[in-house]
């Protein structure tokens, strides 16, 4: 497994540094950085002052060649909005972001589960079909609206909540909660069917036959062999959530992460701030997929990863 993970790494890397050298060629390519840094009452003098200042008079070859350089020291340049090193602003909003998704992912997975299980013991009851109408809901309400569906219940009515901020356990609950809707919608959805064809097999049939008790065949054998889907698609939903989703819930709730960080600083053309908010996000979404493997292997030895 030592080698796998090493191999990996290698392809990660190479992952990361392609993502963000795409992101250097996009911004100097399709666009003109200096116009999106400076405001539109910049005068031609100013705006060349300050290309040769970042470093953008130089031919492109030369830019790359010091982005490379730069980006393997995890040096992006000064966040032009902050005024001090774009990754120290980053190192400072990714906690926030990291706890809002273990928060949510977390809430998800644990909901799941047990709801998934219920529906699946008894297709076609009303459990069933109350977790499935239920399940249906969650994929189709956008995350914005229900962010402010929440806010106006239980922070402006009920009054037992903050409506947006960070700093205690009270204000994580109902971004993480918004957080969680879509990703727990999906996974009791996908467990309950994955259970249901999975208790249909005949290998169930043999083993109740034989006299094994309903729960060592249900938790024993169908349950192990859904895990590694139920992990797999969980892991999707992490990736999802860290490229997309938190930059919606934490604009809603003004939660100081790298999501609302990302869309603060495309307002303000901090196109420094962006290239290492992107490589960031890059690196973490290779270490999830690589953790994410290990897992597997850990679930179902029977998985080769070599």
């Amino acid at each position: 497994m030592g080698g796998y993970v090493l191999r990996r790494l290698w392809h990660g890397f190479l992952v990361v540094f392609g993502v963000t050298a795409i992101v250097f060629v996009v911004t100097r390519l399709f666009g003109d950085p200096v116009a999106l840094m400076l405001p539109l009452s910049a005068s031609a003098e100013q705006r060349a002052a300050f290309a040769a200042e970042i470093g953008l008079d130089r031919p492109l070859v030369v830019q790359f060649a010091w982005f490379a350089r730069d980006v393997l020291t995890l040096d992006f340049g000064m966040s032009l909005w902050q005024r001090r090193p774009a990754m120290e602003v980053v190192f400072e909003r990714l906690p926030a972001t990291l706890l809002l998704i273990g928060a949510a992912l977390g809430t998800a997975m644990l909901l799941a589960i047990p709801l998934g299980i219920a529906a699946a013991l008894r297709p076609g009851g009303l459990v069933d079909r109350l977790v499935v109408t239920l399940g249906l809901v969650g994929l189709s309400m956008p995350q914005f609206w229900l962010g402010l569906l929440l806010i106006l219940v239980f922070a402006v009515n009920l009054r037992i909540l903050p409506t947006s901020g960070s700093g205690t356990p009270a204000h994580l609950v109902l971004p993480a909660l918004t957080l969680a809707l879509t990703p727990l919608a999906r996974l009791t959805i996908m467990l309950r069917s994955a259970l249901i064809e999975e208790l249909a097999k005949p290998y169930v049939k043999t083993a109740r036959a034989k006299g094994l008790s309903a729960g060592r065949v249900f938790g024993v054998h169908a349950l192990r062999n859904v895990l590694v889907g139920f992990l797999t698609l969980a892991g999707w939903e992490l990736i999802v959530i860290l490229a997309g989703y938190t930059v919606v819930v934490e604009t809603v709730f003004a939660w100081p992460g790298l999501g609302l960080t990302a869309l603060q600083a495309i307002q303000r053309g901090d196109l420094f701030l962006m290239q290492a908010i992107v490589f960031t996000i890059a690196i973490l979404i290779v270490v999830i997929n690589i953790a994410l493997d290990v897992a597997f292997k850990l679930v179902d030895p029977r998985i080769s990863l070599e």
